[in-house]
């Protein structure tokens, strides 16, 4: 007989584990307070009317950090992204090819510059985008590619680069969940043409939203600036508007905050590796387990916890376990996102109006019907093929033991075939 929650046993954790939602699982402290004061003190909440930006000097630490000389700051990591599309300038309709697992952020700046989002495959060990179905997907309407860092992991950068290369097209890396993620050895987001990071409620250092964008090619930097600024050239001597841009300024008060939360990103990164690289070895001996081996000899910054399962070897289903997993007081979430393409917004073409732009326009050769079930199946399949814990920066080793005990515990007894039928049936 089990002694799993699931089935009346007593749970692994009754406390909850300290989140990102909540004070307990940030670094949220004084340093963020008297920044925060000292920009309402000076009555200049706007960076454009501050001499002393606190936006410019995250900026700058940012891109000291990171190691490129030129970054923009945005209001979201939505807007980062949007920043990047906006600078390689595509047409009406051409194509830029991105994973489907990922969040819509990653999409929507494709769809406001009415291009038309491209979805390749992901890889089936690590869920970030298959370079194979890139390949497979570039044509000659092809304008860039996005790749995702998923979960804090590096994607497979080498052949993406290729690709790009070969292709004569941007590649833009999606670094919202991997600060400091490595690949060779090196940061993502010092790989590819352009490089955006998110300051959202969740990831490793935040303003509650914010974006930044990289690169060090300083025209892509000027155009990034001033589409953010409504194409605004500040240091122009007449105020006009070079070319279509919106407002994404970041003010002073989300700079104020995200300056101080750089200062404690390092720190950030090597909690979370700790408590990553300590949760691994508590469980990497379980049957039907497996953790995901990185490419390039990556390292993972750990935004989530991903594991893979081989359900006829771990006895259950991805779905069970997870259900049997959280009655022991820890949330596990199967798979991660639904594939972009299947959500209303794209399967239905909801965009414009009832227009279905820019999928059906004479712009463009594929259609918004182009998005159905089975265009990836890698992705589609990642619910039944994985799972997700929380991490966090702020959890204790005790806090990673209990999510490696209550993992340990469900995986232990349905493999061992302990759960019998009568409790499958309870």
């Amino acid at each position: 007989m089990t002694s799993l929650a699931r089935f009346g046993g007593t749970p692994v954790r009754t406390a909850p584990l300290p989140s990102v939602a909540n004070a307990d699982g940030r670094t949220i402290g004084r340093e963020e307070i008297q920044a925060v004061e000292a920009v309402l003190q000076s009555g200049r909440l706007n960076r454009t009317m501050t001499p002393a930006s606190r936006v410019a000097a995250l900026e700058a630490g940012f891109a000291e950090w990171l190691g490129v000389p030129h970054v923009v700051a945005s209001t979201s990591g939505t807007s980062a992204l949007h920043l990047a599309v906006a600078a390689i300038d595509p047409n009406p309709g051409d194509e830029i090819i991105v994973t489907p697992i990922t969040d819509f952020g990653s999409v929507i700046p494709i769809i406001a510059q009415n291009a038309v989002p491209v979805f390749a495959d992901v890889d089936s060990v690590t869920w970030c985008i298959d370079p194979a179905s890139v390949a497979a997907n570039v044509t000659d309407r092809t304008r860039a590619i996005i790749a995702v860092h998923l979960f804090g992991q590096p994607a497979d950068l080498d052949p993406l680069l290729a690709i790009a290369r070969d292709n004569g097209i941007p590649l833009i890396e999606d670094c919202s969940q991997a600060y400091g993620a490595t690949y060779h050895g090196r940061r993502v987001g010092t790989f590819g043409d352009i490089a955006c990071f998110s300051l959202q409620q969740s990831k490793h250092i935040t303003s509650g939203d914010g974006g930044l964008t990289a690169t060090r090619d300083g025209a892509l930097a000027r155009r990034m600036r001033l589409f953010a600024d409504k194409g605004w050239p500040r240091d122009g001597e007449i105020r006009t508007h070079l070319f279509y841009g919106v407002n994404y300024r970041m003010t002073e008060l989300q700079g104020a905050v995200a300056g101080a939360q750089l200062a404690k990103l390092d720190d950030v990164i090597a909690d979370r590796r700790h408590a990553g690289h300590l949760l691994t070895s508590l469980i990497e001996d379980l049957p039907g387990i497996s953790i995901p081996a990185l490419p390039g000899d990556g390292e993972s910054v750990f935004w989530l916890f991903p594991v893979n399962v081989d359900a006829a070897k771990a006895g259950a289903s991805v779905g069970e376990l997870c259900a049997a997993i959280a009655m022991e007081g820890i949330p596990a979430s199967a798979g991660y996102v639904t594939p972009l393409y299947l959500t209303p917004a794209l399967a239905e073409g909801k965009t414009y109006g009832t227009s279905h732009f820019p999928f059906d326009s004479p712009y463009t050769t594929r259609s918004y019907t182009d998005y159905q079930p089975g265009l990836c199946p890698n992705a589609e399949r990642m619910g039944s093929a994985m799972f997700t814990v929380p991490i966090n920066e702020r959890y204790t080793d005790d806090d990673v033991r209990d999510i490696a005990a209550a993992i340990r515990k469900v995986v232990t007894a349905y493999a061992s075939g302990a759960v019998t039928a009568a409790h499958a049936a309870h």
